[in-house]
């Protein structure tokens, strides 16, 4: 009688172990884990450095009668979404090492979030607004343009006039910060952070340079956000 009785408490218990199991891992197949936050991150870093160096490849040169065309407005479009998954990749690679990051990866990934959201908004601009305008406002059209360009306007663009070289100083200062700050922290590819902090060092180079070679100081960037977000994507834990 006891051992019919122990059988059955045994069977009870085998059940109950079993639908235990079984919910955890319904739950565990409907939980979002950091890791994939983590990989999901690295992916849309990596998105983002193949584009940055796609859209120095293809941009039409910044002149009014290009403003119009289908390669201007595809060209923008793909750079705001290229910000949004830069943003995305950055702020999952900076939640990697931020305990081991300190004030210099704050600083770094605060500057260059900025830069990011600044570059979206103009990039927004040269998408959806200013091709509307260039037939009825072609001064202010092309004084816009000159801001990235360097081209010399007469156009009084106030505060706009600013943002090229605050854009600059930024992408600089952020980049490298952050660049040095993962570099010390050690948990993503040193190599990887060495080619961020290089790319911010480069545009330097565009200073010197005609506004369309001024592109290539761009790739190194490129290459060091996507070697990043490779990195960030291929650790398992």
């Amino acid at each position: 009688m006891n051992t019919h009785r122990q059988a059955s408490v045994y069977e009870e218990n085998m059940q109950a172990d079993v639908n235990q199991k079984s919910i955890a891992k319904s739950e565990s197949k409907g939980k979002i884990t950091s890791s994939a936050l983590f990989r999901g991150a690295g992916l849309s870093a990596i998105a983002a450095g193949f584009l940055f160096m796609l859209i120095q490849l293809i941009h039409p040169s910044e002149l009014l009668s290009n403003v119009t065309t289908g390669v201007w407005a595809n060209v923008h479009y793909i750079t705001f979404a290229m910000c949004l998954f830069w943003l995305l990749g950055l702020t999952g690679i900076y939640a990697r090492q931020v305990e081991k990051a300190g004030w210099l990866g704050l600083a770094g990934y605060l500057l260059f979030s900025l830069f990011l959201v600044l570059s979206a908004s103009f990039n927004f601009a040269e998408a959806l607004i200013i091709p509307l305008v260039a037939a009825d406002a072609p001064e202010f059209v092309e004084g816009f343009l000159g801001i990235f360009s360097g081209a010399a306007t007469e156009v009084d663009l106030g505060a706009l006039a600013t943002v090229a070289p605050v854009a600059g100083m930024l992408y600089l200062f952020g980049g490298f910060l952050f660049g040095i700050a993962t570099f010390r922290a050690g948990i993503l590819s040193r190599w990887a952070a060495a080619a961020f902090a290089f790319g911010a060092v480069a545009s330097l180079g565009a200073a010197v340079l005609p506004h369309e070679l001024a592109r290539l100081m761009a790739v190194p960037m490129g290459i060091g956000i996507a070697w990043l977000g490779y990195s960030l994507w291929s650790q398992r834990e």
